[in-house]
């Protein structure tokens, strides 16, 4: 029997075979980078001071998409249930408002619960919050019927949704002006700050890294 010989160019199948290997490599990596942000954490930059001091403007936090449970990109229907968000947790959420943004706020009051604020202090359930996470800016106290921002309520958190508050009680818009944030809309909870850049003074914040947020 005769032997058919087959004639390569030099280099050529080698130089497939990498560029084959490099592009799977890349075609994993993004499916890995991309399962972690749908479901395991993703990361945030804090835009604005509606959470001060707990959050500054620049920080960068992750937030873990675990830590209630495994959700349906783009339907948010959990199919994995793992727990519900607390009082005092902070969790980033699909603003009500404008579903196409994503806001930052502190629980206060979950399913239930009825929230009242009289002259700045909230009352959940009758009980005084004692929060040392809140701050106040504003010596004034507003009346309930001009602003809800220092008298509200009282309220009952209705089922499946979240009453939520920024630390920087006089400078945040939150479910005081408009209203409750569905549990679904929750996309996770932030855990530590990773990054911090002060924009104003240009230096990164080192004292801030690796913070955990409670």
């Amino acid at each position: 029997m005769k032997r058919e010989n087959t004639a390569y160019i030099e280099g050529d199948a080698p130089q497939r075979s990498r560029l084959r290997e490099n592009v799977e490599a890349i075609l994993i990596a993004i499916v890995i980078a991309l399962f972690i942000r749908t479901f395991v954490v993703q990361a945030f930059k804090i835009p604005s001071g509606s959470m001060k001091p707990t959050l500054q403007i620049g920080d960068h936090i992750l937030v873990s998409k675990f830590s209630y449970g495994v959700k349906i990109p783009y339907i948010s229907k959990t199919i994995l249930p793992v727990s519900d968000p607390q009082r005092g947790d902070i969790v980033v959420f699909k603003f009500p408002v404008d579903p196409r943004k994503d806001f930052i706020k502190r629980v206060i009051g979950v399913a239930g619960d009825v929230v009242e604020i009289h002259d700045k202090a909230i009352y959940i359930n009758g009980k005084r919050l004692n929060h040392d996470v809140g701050v106040y800016s504003d010596p004034r106290t507003i009346a309930g019927n001009l602003k809800p921002r220092d008298n509200f309520g009282p309220i009952t958190v209705p089922k499946g949704a979240l009453f939520v508050m920024g630390d920087n009680r006089d400078e945040s818009f939150d479910s005081r002006f408009w209203g409750y944030v569905p549990v679904r809309d929750v996309s996770g909870k932030a855990v530590i700050i990773y990054w911090s850049w002060d924009s104003d003074d240009m230096k990164v914040r080192w004292n801030r890294l690796a913070g955990l947020l409670h």
